[in-house]
């Protein structure tokens, strides 16, 4: 775990990461294993590809227990997280101590391709292929199941620091 009370985007001197920062994206949690052999991931660099079926491409670290494990069980729960989960996705992104397991925070259940968090849409995936892309790991997922719950705002991730997405037409 990497705990950091800095904003790694603000003034970082590699204008890489300061423009990727400036991107920003929806922030999702990506969960894999069971029991003890649970693992999750907060992830903001991915995309969906429509089509039959569809992917999910994700960039993840390397080095992160949850990358493991989805390549061990081949498959993973994609969530959406909202603006009542900043604590959880902070957890999972290891920049927040979570005492007892980040599992602790939230309502989770267990399903086949990884613990659910309740009430948040999501979408059952299986590992298809990963490829080192600089510093992480490009990884495509195939969609085998996708349930959308009608949430009125989500969760963005942009200049280092989490913010509330909201419909301009409201």
């Amino acid at each position: 775990m990497t705990i950091h009370d800095e904003n790694p985007f603000a003034d970082a001197p590699d204008p890489v990461r300061r423009f990727r920062g400036r991107l920003g994206g929806a922030v999702t949690l990506w969960t894999a294993g069971t029991g003890a052999e649970r693992a999750g991931l907060t992830v903001s660099s991915l995309m969906v590809a429509n089509g039959d079926p569809a992917s999910v491409l994700a960039l993840l670290d390397p080095d992160s227990d949850f990358r493991d494990r989805f390549e061990e069980t081949g498959q993973a729960v994609v969530q959406l997280l909202g603006p009542e989960d900043i604590a959880l996705a902070e957890a999972f992104a290891g920049t927040i101590p979570a005492p007892g397991g980040a599992f602790r925070l939230g309502s989770w259940e267990q399903a086949d391709h990884g613990p659910v968090l309740l009430d948040r849409s999501r979408a059952l995936v299986r590992f298809s292929s990963a490829l080192e892309v600089g510093w992480s790991v490009l990884v495509t997922a195939t969609v085998e199941d996708i349930s959308v719950v009608d949430l009125p705002d989500g969760l963005e991730h942009r200049r280092g620091r989490y913010r509330r997405s909201v419909d301009p037409d409201r």
